[in-house]
């Protein structure tokens, strides 16, 4: 299995888990004390219609990747929506001072986005 194929599910599944399976669960991720994604949308003063977007964004462009699988020129595109989601979501921590590690998750995708876009140009 190639590479990128790999990193397509591996980002896709873990936004599709993050958004639709733990939506209402606490992990150690969440921004400043949230126990769920409405309550980390509240922690960084942003109001639920904006959290309905970005739900929206990236289960969309989650599945997207998936659809990238079929049809690669879909890829590019994504992977630079995607990424300005994931640098928005490492500067909502930043901006409630959260530790670095809760950035991490974000950080991690980016790097997977950046290398998607890398071999899609």
């Amino acid at each position: 299995m190639d590479i990128l194929i790999i990193i397509n599910i591996l980002i896709s599944l873990t936004i599709l888990n993050v958004w639709i399976v733990r939506y209402n669960k606490k992990t150690q991720w969440r921004g400043g004390e949230a126990k769920s994604l409405m309550e980390e949308f509240h922690v960084y003063g942003l109001p639920h219609w904006f959290m309905l977007i970005i739900g929206f964004l990236k289960i969309s462009l989650a599945l997207l990747l998936i659809v990238g699988l079929w049809i690669p020129s879909v890829n590019l595109y994504t992977a630079c929506a995607m990424s300005v989601l994931m640098l928005g979501a490492i500067i909502m921590h930043l901006k409630v001072n959260d530790p670095i590690k809760k950035s991490l998750p974000a950080l991690s995708i980016l790097v997977l986005l950046i290398s998607l876009i890398s071999q899609s140009v």
